[in-house]
């Protein structure tokens, strides 16, 4: 039996097929987009920054001048790279949560705003 003689099967459905988005029929326009993208990278150089600082900063390059003062009968400098900077780690995602909650909100973006959600759930 040749190639050409066997019957050619349909191709397969895909079996996970993707999640239909709640925005594949809005269209942003450009400029929003762009608004988006924008606001979106300034959260993040700004976090980023306020990172580096509490990590490079207050934690080791500060830390033996902070040494000086005391919090809870630890030396400033131990508790900013000990437990300081966790704390503000934690913050800064909480932050940024907020932070990218609003501007996808704003932008139109957000799949979890009320009304978005038309599958019946």
């Amino acid at each position: 039996m040749s190639l050409s003689d066997e019957a050619v099967s349909p191709p397969t459905p895909v079996e996970n097929p993707t999640r239909p988005s709640s925005h594949d029929s809005d269209v942003l326009s450009e400029k929003n987009l762009a608004s988006y993208w924008r606001a979106n990278r300034i959260v993040l150089a700004t976090l980023l920054s306020v990172w580096a600082i509490i990590t490079f900063g207050f934690a080791t390059l500060l830390g033996p001048w902070l040494d000086q003062f005391h919090l809870g009968g630890f030396p400033l400098g131990f508790w900013f790279s000990q437990q300081g900077a966790i704390l503000a780690y934690v913050a800064l995602i909480f932050i940024y949560h907020c932070w990218m909650l609003r501007i996808e909100r704003a932008h139109g973006v957000d799949d979890d705003a009320p009304g978005l959600n038309k599958g019946g759930k």
